[in-house]
Formats: C-alpha cells, sequence, structure tokens
C-alpha cells in the first residue's frame, strides 16, 4: 500500500482560534482514503500560527526529517500556498521530497507529474507569493492609517498600569488604566525623577510589592523597568511604529553561536527614527514634566555611566567563561587605597537570572590575566619556531589520519581493479575474444569509472594540507609577526588590543585554569586577483542543524581554503581568584 503523510498549515492567530486547520486535515484524510493511501496518525503534521513565507516551521521540519530518514511515497497538501506562500520555497521543498523518491499531491491544484503540471504548480507558487506580499501591504497601510486617525485597535495590548479593552461591536479598543497599577507606575517615575533611585533599586522596590509583571513574572527585571520609564504611554501618547524591520541577519550572542543556533529568517528588528513614531492619545498616568525629567535623567544616565569607560581593558570582546559559556565583563572594587578591577562572568551575577546565578566562576584580577596573556602573546612575537612546530604536528596529523588514509586506499584499489578491467578487455579484443561491438559497449563505462575514481583521488589530496601552502603560510606567519614585534614594547592599550584581536580568538577562563585559542590571519597574495575570504572559526564551535537534512558535510565554495589556521591552546594554572562579590 502506498504510504502518505499528510501537511496542512494557517498562518493567523484568528484561523488557529477558529480551528480551520481541521477542515484542511479532513479534506486531506479523506482524499487518502478515496486515493488508498495509507497516513498513519503520527503522518499528520499540523502548522498551526506559522506563516508560509518561512521554512521554520515545527511541524514542517518533522515532515522533512521523516522524509528524508524513513521515506514516504506520497506527501498530501491540500494547495501549493499551504506549502510555502515563496516560489522559492515551494520548489526547494518538491526538490528535496523528489530526491527522496517522494511526489507531493495537492488537493487544489494538478496532481499528474508531468511538464504541465510542474508548469502549473510555479505558477500557482508565484501567484501565492504575489497574493502574499499584497496582503502585506495592505495590511501595514491599513494599520498606518488607522494609527493617524487616533485608532489603538493597532496596538495589540497595553503596558503594566493598563488593560486593553478589545473592540466591539459598539466602540473600538481602548487602554482602561488599572488604578492598583498605576499607583505603582506614577510612584516609579516620581522616585526615579525627584527620588534619585537607581533602576536597580525600582526593581528591588517592585518585586518586595509583590506585583507581577505583564507576562505574568513576579520578578522584575532592570531591562522591564528602563523600558517603562522610556514608554511615553504612560504620559498619554501611545506610539505605534517604534520598530520596523531590516533584510538583515539578525546577530547570535557568544552563546547561541557556540550552541550551533541558527537564525529563523533573514531579517532582525531595528528601532526606528522617532520622528516616524505615530502618536496615539490614551489615558495618562504621568504628566508630561514628570516625563520630561525621567527622560533627562536617562540621557545623562546614558552619557556619564561608568560602563563608558575612557580606559578600555586589554581582553574587552575577548574574555569568556568556559563553564557557562557567557562573557567576562570588567567591574572593580574600592579598598582603603586603592581602585582593584576584576573580570566577572556574566553568569554569576544572582539579580540578571529569575533562578538566581547560573555559574559559579570566580572573578580573576584583570591586571593579573591582562599581563598574563600580553606576555604570552609577546612570547609568541618573539619566537616563531613555535608556530612553525605547531603547523607542522597538525599537518602530520591531518596527513596521517586514519579516515583518509582507509578512504584513499579503498579509492586506489578500485582505481587498480578498473584499470584491470580495461587492460583485460584490450587483450581480449587483442586475441579477438570479443568483437569490436562488445568493446565499444562496455568500454565507455570503465572509462568513465576510472575518470571517476581518479578525480576523487585528486579531490581526496586537495583537501589535505599540502607542504608549498604550508611553506608559504609559515613565510607569511613570520612576516606577520616580525612585523608586530617591533611595536611591542611601546604599544599602548589601543594598539595591545588590536594585536590581540589579530593573534587571539578568545580567552576562556575556568575555574582552576585559562585557554587561548589563537588564530593566523594571512595575507593576500600579491599575485593573485582577489584577497581569500577568511574564517575566524578555528575551533569547531558550531554543531550541525537539521541532522537527516542532505548536504550537511558538503563544504560550501568559501570554505575551500581557509584564511586563518589554528593554533595550540594554552592552558595557565592557578591564576588568582578572588571571592563572589555579594
Amino acid at each position: 500500500m502506498t504510504s502518505a503523510a499528510i501537511y496542512a498549515r494557517v498562518s493567523s492567530a484568528r484561523q488557529k482560534k477558529d480551528e480551520t486547520i481541521g477542515s484542511q486535515t479532513a479534506a486531506l484524510r479523506a482524499h487518502a482514503q478515496a486515493s488508498g493511501f495509507e497516513a498513519p496518525e503520527a503522518w499528520v503534521f499540523e502548522d498551526e500560527g506559522h506563516s508560509g513565507a518561512t521554512l521554520v516551521r515545527p511541524a514542517l521540519e518533522r515532515l522533512r526529517d521523516l522524509v528524508a530518514g524513513v521515506g514516504v511515497d506520497v506527501v498530501l497538501c491540500y494547495s501549493p500556498d499551504r506549502l510555502a506562500r515563496k516560489f522559492a520555497y515551494q520548489a526547494l521543498l518538491i526538490e528535496e521530497f523528489a530526491r527522496a523518491g517522494t511526489r507531493v499531491e495537492f488537493i487544489k491544484g494538478p496532481r499528474g507529474d508531468s511538464p504541465e503540471d510542474q508548469l502549473l504548480v510555479q505558477f500557482q507558487g508565484m501567484f501565492a507569493e504575489y497574493e502574499k506580499a499584497q496582503i502585506m501591504e495592505r495590511y501595514r497601510r491599513g494599520k498606518q492609517h488607522r494609527a493617524r486617525t487616533g485608532s489603538v485597535n493597532v496596538l495589540s495590548g497595553a503596558p503594566f498600569g493598563y488593560r486593553y479593552l478589545r473592540k466591539s461591536d459598539h466602540a473600538g479598543a481602548s487602554y482602561e488604566i488599572v488604578a492598583h497599577e498605576a499607583v505603582l507606575v506614577a510612584e516609579l517615575f516620581s522616585r526615579y525623577a525627584d527620588g534619585g533611585a537607581s533602576i536597580a533599586e525600582l526593581t528591588r522596590w517592585l518585586t518586595d510589592q509583590g506585583a507581577t509583571t505583564r507576562t505574568g513574572k513576579s520578578r522584575w527585571d532592570r531591562s522591564v523597568i528602563w523600558g517603562m520609564l522610556r514608554n511615553p504611554a504612560y504620559a498619554g501618547r501611545a506610539v505605534y511604529g517604534k520598530t520596523m524591520a531590516v533584510n538583515e541577519s539578525p546577530g547570535l550572542n557568544r552563546r547561541a553561536r557556540l550552541e550551533g543556533r541558527t537564525t529563523p529568517r533573514a531579517t532582525r528588528t531595528v528601532a526606528r527614527p522617532r520622528e516616524e513614531w505615530t502618536h496615539i492619545p490614551v489615558p495618562a498616568i504621568v504628566d508630561d514634566d514628570t516625563f520630561d525629567r525621567v527622560a533627562l535623567r536617562l540621557e545623562d544616565n546614558k552619557r556619564f555611566a561608568s560602563r563608558n569607560s575612557k580606559t578600555p581593558c586589554l581582553l574587552q570582546g575577548l574574555a569568556a567563561c568556559s563553564g557557562c559559556g557567557y562573557g567576562y565583563y570588567r567591574t572593580s572594587t574600592r579598598t582603603t587605597n586603592k581602585k582593584i578591577q576584576y573580570y566577572r562572568c556574566l553568569g554569576s551575577d544572582d539579580y540578571r537570572y529569575e533562578g538566581g546565578r547560573v555559574c559559579a566562576n570566580k572573578p580573576v584580577r584583570a591586571d593579573y590575566l591582562d599581563q598574563v596573556v600580553w606576555d604570552h602573546i609577546t612570547g609568541l612575537l618573539a619566537d616563531p619556531h613555535l608556530i612553525r612546530t605547531e603547523i607542522d604536528k597538525r599537518l602530520d596529523q591531518a596527513r596521517t589520519a586514519d579516515p583518509t588514509n582507509r578512504q584513499r586506499k579503498t579509492l586506489e584499489q578500485a582505481l587498480a581493479k578498473a584499470t584491470s578491467a580495461i587492460a583485460r578487455m584490450i587483450e581480449a579484443f587483442s586475441e579477438q575474444l570479443i568483437s569490436i561491438d562488445e568493446l565499444r559497449t562496455r568500454m565507455p563505462d570503465l572509462r568513465a569509472r576510472e575518470t571517476n575514481l581518479r578525480n576523487q583521488i585528486s579531490a581526496l589530496d586537495t583537501q589535505q594540507a599540502d607542504r608549498d601552502l604550508y611553506l608559504s603560510l609559515a613565510t607569511d606567519v613570520e612576516a606577520f609577526l616580525a612585523e608586530l614585534n617591533n611595536r611591542t614594547d611601546s604599544a599602548d592599550i589601543d594598539e595591545r588590543q588590536r594585536v590581540l584581536r589579530l593573534v587571539v580568538k578568545d580567552v576562556l577562563i575556568g575555574p582552576d585554569n585559562v585557554t587561548i585559542r589563537h588564530r593566523i590571519p594571512t595575507r593576500p597574495r600579491a599575485t593573485s586577483g582577489t584577497p581569500e575570504p577568511g574564517s575566524t572559526d578555528t575551533e569547531g564551535d558550531h554543531s550541525p542543524s537539521y541532522p537527516l537534512r542532505w548536504g550537511r558535510d558538503h563544504a560550501t565554495l568559501r570554505c575551500a581554503r581557509q584564511g586563518s589556521v589554528p593554533f595550540p591552546v594554552l592552558q595557565i594554572p592557578g591564576l588568582q581568584h578572588v571571592p563572589q562579590q555579594p
């Protein structure tokens, strides 16, 4: 019996609430039964409230893994726009399923595999993409017009202190002041504007009051208070259009990058200029004068904050925790006669996390660690022989790696058999044991097999470290280090930072040791047309996603030759730690 998987999707929250996806699933089940397909209950995949303009959908991911790992004869979908709203995504999914021997069948669409049917699917995909773009543009223009007329309907929710009343048949949406929350908001603005309270103090005060945040949390965070103090809705001017989406990949913090996370889509949200904001009148909780004084103090805090230090630290942006993966920041404490600076792990701060600190690593004296790292770097610059020795060791390991040797030996044995078969065929023809027609029939396959094996061996040789490339790289490294070594003695903190960021990838701080991970930036050849792209990912930080997807082991073209070479790591035991700061 033909096995079938069912996929259904609705995009909006209203469709999810009204359970309109059930009608798609019922129609697909009926079609599977009428066609004699076997569709197990576990092979029914539903994406509720997910846009068709992205491929990052939970049910679609499970379906793709099922097709890649188990194999399905048919994937049933209601229409092409339910599979994806973009023509390119439709073509990608249909081609991916076809490579696994799975065909896609639509109820509201062409059902055959003829070129005409495929062309019709492509046209439907283009129309669906155009329809999606038109829907988004009409939706945007409609919301913008309603915002300019002062309608609260375009605002999806209300901040702390207000209750969002949805529109009804008799009135539009509106903000209603919640009395007990408004008292806390007014006191919050008063303490910050007139009482001189810090944001941290206001955070502890609201937590002690027992009030819950708008998301239901009992513990208040500094960023929430900071956002409330900047929100003009409390002064009677709610804002529509504070942010906008731009076509750029959102950045990942270091912890997410080490865990191999990927960005869900190639867009990120950024702040829109204030002159483009659309103000909507709502009931005010604080007066304009208080809100302006709060805004002035926030601006002064930004200008005179201690984090805007005029003296940068050496390991800024390089130090990280080897345990939790969070970065280290510089802090300080005062004794009776001097100020001492430390590097402290973000994960060891109690106030940042609802359950308390997530890391037990202790702070490290900044002057001690800076001196140890800089002495190590100057030692490397003074002795390039260490670099050459390490590269030699890495090259020997690459050449003598067991998987590479086994693969090469297998290819060489297969090539020897193909060459021997060609020789035997020629010998049999010369002795008139086979005819010329038989030779012409069988020889092209043998020649193609021989050529293919030779190409595989050649590609394997190209992937291995080459001695000539190593010699030129070592020459570059020595010239590069000699150039830097001339400036190490007289370098100030800014120049030392630049040197460190050229040759150090990061500094991992652990409970008992410090690991320095290096990289060597190579300089482009004078004879080459364009510089080769560099890569700073020297230690294999990224892990593959979607383990059942094809092509994950294929290197991209830009990674054919790496622009940086990993250095050995340096373990520094016994650095002085200090007790946790309260």
